[in-house]
């Protein structure tokens, strides 16, 4: 919110010295964020002065431009020139070169004379084009500042000026004006107000507020039955609230919809963000924002019948203000007459009944729209407008009447309307909120023991009505507040008057005994153990298409897995929540190697979403009452499944070639070292087998099981064919294991073993097996029949060749053989060698290779 110094001092005791930093400061003490100093002079300096052409003589150049060769009198006939500075002329007429050809002799213009330095650093010199000596600028309202975009020069006249010649442009433009931005929380709206503003102003210095509203609301006739024929009806309501609880509507007559907008209105306007269009629009823009209740003028001639608020019934469809037909949903609220839509209630009117500068007869609607009803509409139309900002956190339900009063009043004042006797006031009554506050509550949760005189100055100061008891207080919420709910917000609310530097830093004490769980120690320690190996992590959008959830996530080609997909996603190219890590990881991977990195091995964590069989619930519970356990249990039954994973890619080297160290590219062994690290760090044994995955190499896949047979993870190659079609480096290397079901496995703690004093017994066996039997199931089987004695099996030659029949492998192992009581023999040795030998044999045909 942008606020106007010039506006908020009429409403605030600010000093008059006071800067937007001042404001902003002192704002912050009552919990507003500050944003932006906006200070036209901080870019424009003069001098800047009125002044009116005598005389202007087209010259049309080689070029075939038509320049004027302008005599521009700065100073009032008469009068010496008091400005001094090179280029000014002591005369107090200017010779000026202008391309502009909307004005004509006797126009009052604003003229940047020599030593004036405009918006982007353009400064003003006196300087010879055209075959002139050029000494200034007859400036227009973009060279100014005051618009993005100007049609021709600034004529005074047009803004309904006709100041004295010399004036300072600067003060008459009001751009010697400064405003303060401020961040205004979504549970705040009514801070999108100076009249919120201004009240937070006072509370932050200690001053009373004196609410204009008030003033205005006893201004305001009450509704008769000459009024604007308006009914509210809602079919479907969202949440069972309706979308419309109060309709103010107001008519004026006699209105001149093309007389200017006064300077000090435009002026404010433009600082607080809001162009200025046309006077029946800019009066509408500055009660908005002088009030906070957003308002809309319809053109009565072009209206047919009278008003209904009501949802939307399909296939209707409505040309809104920006000339955008729009389809409208079921669930749109809508102002409309007895020709259909005329507008988005709360959002943007239509275009049927926009006020032009030929309307005379003007209809000011002051609504209050529910704010769910009109986010939704917002949203679904991609039409953020600066009503629905404010409909959407909250609307005083209280304040129509007083907006529609202060709307009539200026366009009175301004417009030369007549004021139409027909008033209508339709809706709901308001119903305050009461919450009871106990005497100690606010003391337990802030930790300051606040006096009795605090709480209730504290809570009257924003508005609230306060009964005090013997157990405590009973407030009642003024209607502008409808984010205070219950009394954890009455709390906050004293703690922010009161003061929050007064509330004492004091650092919790953890209770004794608690820690990491397993899960997450294991977490960090696998996470750790990944980074210290020397890979990065990344994060990457958990947003995908379907092809690449089939893709990856099912190892079988032409296998379509269930997907979920969103509502309304960022993309409709990744409209799918993610089934695997890796098409993430792939996009982080290509976007690193397009910027010049060409070694990479990194990691991702996160959660993947397995659709069960049902997703969602049917209804929504209620607010402000707490869902029983069966309802609570369906909505958990339609939560997806959502393990955490664990994924990394390995490409180009570990190590570049360099004098005396050889390259080394990453390959498939990196990708499994991975999975092996992570499942060491966990202290879960996996039993690694070939596999095949339709992303990987054929050949050059791994998978990992569990104990009980579960496929944890994949290992390898990526496929050839599918580097090529994501532009990835040859031979690039990934994994993705199942952290869950991992962790699932992991036990509390694992025992070291005791290192034994004695010597090891080495000794080598060599077994003929078939050449499909995985080398990890022959070490499991050895080990099994060797016994304790075995520390360590090791399989390092797979021999295929002459002496082993076809369809044969040679497996040479080393074994380790270690006692922890005494020094083994060869003897003992060579008996558990062979029991192992002899097991192999019995079970999986091994012939002892002699």
């Amino acid at each position: 919110m942008r606020v106007p110094l010039s506006w908020l001092r009429e409403y605030a005791p600010v000093p008059a010295d006071a800067s937007a930093e001042d404001v902003m400061a002192t704002l912050v003490k009552v919990g507003l964020e500050e944003e932006a100093v906006h200070r036209p002079t901080d870019e424009l300096t003069g001098p800047i002065v009125v002044g009116q052409v005598l005389s202007m003589e087209p010259e049309t150049h080689s070029n075939g431009k038509t320049v004027n060769w302008c005599q521009v009198r700065v100073v009032p006939e008469g009068q010496e020139q008091t400005l001094t500075g090179k280029g000014i002329e002591a005369s107090g007429v200017q010779g000026i070169i202008c391309g502009a050809h909307n004005f004509k002799p006797g126009d009052k213009v604003v003229v940047t004379l020599p030593g004036a330095v405009l918006p982007g650093g353009f400064a003003i010199t006196a300087r010879k084009t055209y075959g002139h000596k050029s000494a200034g600028m007859i400036a227009s309202v973009a060279e100014l500042g005051m618009a993005d975009e100007a049609e021709g020069i600034l004529v005074l006249s047009s803004l309904g000026l006709d100041p004295e010649l010399g004036t300072d442009a600067v003060e008459l433009l009001g751009l010697d004006d400064q405003a303060a931005e401020v961040n205004v929380t979504p549970d705040r709206g009514y801070g999108f107000s100076i009249r919120g503003i201004a009240r937070e102003y006072c509370h932050a210095t200690g001053n009373n507020f004196e609410d204009f509203v008030l003033q205005l609301a006893a201004k305001a006739p009450a509704a008769n039955a000459s009024g604007w024929p308006v009914t509210l009806t809602d079919a479907a309501p969202i949440h069972g609230k309706a979308g419309a609880t109060r309709f103010v509507a107001r008519t004026v007559s006699g209105v001149d919809a093309s007389a200017p907008t006064p300077v000090w209105m435009a002026s404010r306007l433009r600082l607080a963000g809001i162009r200025f269009v046309s006077l029946p629009v800019d009066i509408s823009n500055y009660v908005m924002l002088e009030t906070g209740q957003p308002l809309h003028f319809y053109d009565a001639d072009k209206l047919t019948g009278g008003i209904t608020v009501r949802r939307a019934v399909a296939g209707e469809k409505l040309t809104t203000l920006d000339g955008k037909e729009r389809d409208l949903q079921l669930e749109d609220l809508l102002i409309t007459d007895e020709s259909g839509p005329i507008g988005l209630a709360g959002v943007m009117g239509g275009a049927s009944t926009e006020v032009s500068d030929s309307s005379t007869r003007i209809l000011i609607e002051a609504a209050r729209f529910d704010e769910v009803s009109i986010a939704r509409t917002a949203r679904r139309h991609k039409l953020s407008s600066e009503a629905s900002k404010r409909f959407e956190r909250g609307v005083d339900p209280q304040i129509q009447a007083a907006a529609a009063q202060r709307a009539v009043d200026l366009l009175v004042e301004l417009a030369g309307a007549t004021v139409d006797e027909g008033v209508t006031d339709t809706g709901t009554a308001f119903e305050p909120v009461v919450i009871d506050l106990p005497a100690t509550y606010t003391a337990g949760r802030i930790g300051i023991d606040y006096s009795q005189q605090q709480i209730v100055g504290a809570l009257e100061q924003i508005g609230a009505t306060v009964e005090t008891g013997t157990e405590g207080y009973r407030v009642t919420v003024p209607s502008w507040r409808p984010d205070l709910t219950d009394k954890e917000d009455l709390t906050e609310e004293v703690a922010r008057l009161v003061g929050y530097d007064l509330i004492p830093s004091t650092l919790p004490v953890a209770p004794p005994g608690r820690g990491y769980t397993l899960e997450q120690t294991l977490r960090r320690r696998v996470l750790n153990a990944l980074a210290t190996s020397g890979m990065t992590e990344v994060f990457a959008y958990p947003f995908v298409s379907d092809q690449a959830n089939n893709l990856w996530a099912s190892p079988l080609a032409g296998e379509t897995v269930d997907s979920i997909r969103l509502a309304n996603p960022i993309s409709s190219a990744q409209g799918w929540m993610r089934r695997s890590l890796l098409p993430g990881l792939t996009e982080v991977l290509s976007r690193n190697l397009s910027r010049g990195f060409k070694n990479l091995a990194i990691y991702e964590t996160g959660s993947v979403f397995i659709p069960g069989i049902k997703l969602g619930s049917d209804s929504i519970p209620g607010l402000g009452v707490k869902p029983a356990d069966e309802v609570l249990a369906d909505l958990n039954a339609g939560i997806p499944d959502q393990p955490r994973h664990i994924a990394g890619l390995f490409a180009g080297a570990e190590q570049e070639e360099a004098p005396g160290v050889s390259a080394r590219a990453f390959d498939w062994r990196d990708a499994l070292d991975a999975v092996l690290l992570v499942a060491d760090a966990a202290g879960v044994q996996l039993a690694l087998e070939n596999g095949e995955h339709q992303a990987f190499h054929p050949g050059r896949t791994a998978v990992f099981k569990d104990a009980s047979g579960q496929v944890i993870a994949y290992a390898g190659e990526l496929h050839p064919k599918l580097l090529s079609e994501l532009n990835l480096p040859e031979r690039t290397c990934a994994f993705e294991l199942n952290f869950t079901a991992l962790l699932g496995q992991a036990g509390e703690a694992v025992q070291a073993a005791p290192i034994s004093g004695y010597p090891a017994a080495t000794q080598d066996v060599a077994l003929v097996v078939d050449a499909d039997l995985p080398a990890a199931e022959v070490a499991a089987v050895l080990a099994e029949g060797a016994g304790e004695l075995l520390e360590e099996v090791r399989v390092f030659d797979d021999y295929r060749g002459t002496g082993i029949e076809e369809g044969k492998k040679s497996l040479a192992f080393a074994l380790r053989f270690r006692a922890s009581d005494r020094t083994l023999t060869a003897d003992e040795a060579s008996a558990a060698r062979e029991a192992g030998v002899a097991l192999a044999a019995e079970r999986l045909g091994a012939v002892q290779r002699i």
